[in-house]
């Protein structure tokens, strides 16, 4: 896929995720960011690179989201399947975001520095324009100590996920599929 219009395909996705979130429906985001991770998927000669990055991602929003609820630092809309964990809509941005690190994110790889300077610094932002623009995640007073650990979630796990994806890049290449 085309570097811009991967780009732009991830933020559609963020967008429908956070918005439906913020209307109280988990499942287009899930549902979304399913069908782009599936087309990444179906493009890519490294099918099973691929599938690990999704699942390691899986294991990082796991941890960094469902930690932030059950700590009671935020409150997600659309909590499903619990309001003490990840929710199914993060849970599917943080598997369509890691696909990226294989293409328009690729730079990252071997950026590790950078990654973690815009994990620690963009997820927040991210999570703030979430909040304030359509209400689909909610931080507890005062609010700092929410976004401080997704500065420090983000921060470790962006540069881990990329340096995974350019691991699981170097490993032999299945016959199927014609992107990275």
């Amino acid at each position: 896929m085309n570097a811009w219009l991967e780009f732009a395909a991830y933020q559609a996705v963020w967008f429908v995720a956070v918005i439906a979130a913020g209307n109280g429906s988990a499942w287009p985001g899930a549902l979304a960011a399913a069908a782009f991770v599936a087309v990444q998927w179906s493009l890519s000669s490294r099918r099973a690179g691929l599938t690990m990055l999704a699942a390691l991602a899986l294991l990082a929003g796991t941890f960094v989201d469902g930690a932030l609820a059950l700590s009671g630092l935020a409150r997600y809309a659309a909590a499903w399947p619990s309001p003490q964990s990840a929710p199914v809509w993060i849970l599917g941005l943080w598997c369509a975001f890691a696909t990226t690190l294989a293409g328009s994110l690729r730079v990252l790889q071997t950026r590790l520095r950078a990654a973690a300077l815009l994990g620690a610094v963009g997820a927040p932002l991210a999570y703030l324009g979430a909040a304030r623009g359509w209400g689909s995640v909610a931080f507890a007073e005062p609010a700092w100590r929410g976004w401080a650990w997704l500065a420090a979630g983000w921060a470790l796990a962006l540069p881990a996920l990329a340096w995974s994806a350019r691991r699981l890049a170097q490993a032999p290449a299945s016959t199927a599929g014609a992107g990275a």
